[in-house]
């Protein structure tokens, strides 16, 4: 058999079946609209709003711009392939995608993290609220995120890189992403996924691991607090519970066990890449009434500035 290197990959979407591939067409634009809508009227309430200048905010405007731009590095792509009979990507495309798709991926975790952090502080030290988390703090806490991104991402393209590509080039996948490039590999990749489940594995169940144990002490905490305290601080975090979850549920089954892939695998994708974004919005905006009457105020104020006119 003849070996060549490979400049492009055909990606097989979730289906191949042409009527499927209009429903997922139709379904997912839906689904990447409501993301974007959701999304951007809470960056846009955040940044115009008077009365949501605190770090829980400040945190929750860095994750949803982080959710918009690690969806939009995937969902565009896999709305248009779905009306392609052949939807092919080139390996310089695919290695940005595997790029900005860990990059927002990690972001995103990080900003949990630190949505955490701001709890905790919070609930635990109310006395030095203002001070431990302070404008300052918060801004170099969010740059760190974004350098810690960076790195992580740096490291995922470094590896992808080092793979020999000389023969397939088919992704059973509707995305770039390391462990179904480790499958097309023409070499042994068990090194390549040890630091593949040491690196994003690692990264997603420490994370996760932290975050619970940071609430359990948040919740536990609350036994102290007035009536009123407990629920509004129970209500907080419970949104970031459910977020939590969602998010890192998906992502622990698909990076922390080895090059293995399973029928399910794309579904839980999908979980992830499009759902979760989705389902963010919902829950900080449904579930916080600061931020609900906030963007009351925000679509007053377009109401009387569009009948001025």
């Amino acid at each position: 058999m003849q070996l060549y290197n490979v400049t492009e990959f055909i990606l097989l979407g979730l289906t191949q079946d042409p009527l499927r591939k209009k429903i997922v067409f139709v379904i997912f634009l839906l689904f990447y609209l409501g993301m974007l809508l959701g999304n951007f009227l809470i960056i846009t309430t955040i940044k115009t709003s008077q009365t949501l200048g605190s770090p829980m905010y400040f945190f929750l405007f860095h994750l949803s711009l982080s959710d918009t731009c690690f969806c939009s590095s995937i969902a565009p792509r896999m709305i248009v392939d779905a009306l392609l009979k052949k939807t092919t990507i080139s390996f310089s495309e695919c290695m940005i995608q595997v790029f900005s798709f860990h990059f927002f991926g990690c972001l995103e975790i990080f900003i949990l993290i630190l949505m955490a952090a701001d709890r905790y502080v919070a609930i635990c030290k109310p006395l030095h609220y203002t001070t431990i988390m302070s404008r300052r703090v918060c801004e170099v806490l969010v740059a760190i995120a974004w350098v810690g991104s960076c790195v992580h991402s740096l490291a995922q393209i470094f590896l992808a890189l080092s793979l020999p590509f000389c023969g397939p080039n088919v992704i059973d996948h509707y995305f770039c992403d390391l462990q179904p490039l480790l499958k097309l590999a023409c070499a042994d990749t068990y090194v390549i996924n040890l630091l593949l489940v040491s690196n994003s594995g690692a990264i997603c169940t420490v994370s996760f691991v932290m975050l619970m144990c940071s609430y359990v002490i948040i919740l536990y905490s609350l036994r102290n607090h007035s009536a009123e305290g407990r629920r509004k601080a129970l209500s907080t975090c419970i949104s970031h519970i459910i977020v939590v979850i969602l998010f890192f549920g998906p992502c622990i089954f698909i990076y922390t066990r080895p090059a293995t892939t399973f029928p399910m695998d794309k579904m839980i994708a999908v979980f992830y890449t499009l759902g979760t974004p989705l389902i963010n919005p919902l829950i900080y905006t449904l579930r916080n009434a600061e931020v609900k009457n906030a963007m009351r105020k925000l679509w007053r104020k377009k109401l009387i500035s569009d009948d001025k006119r």
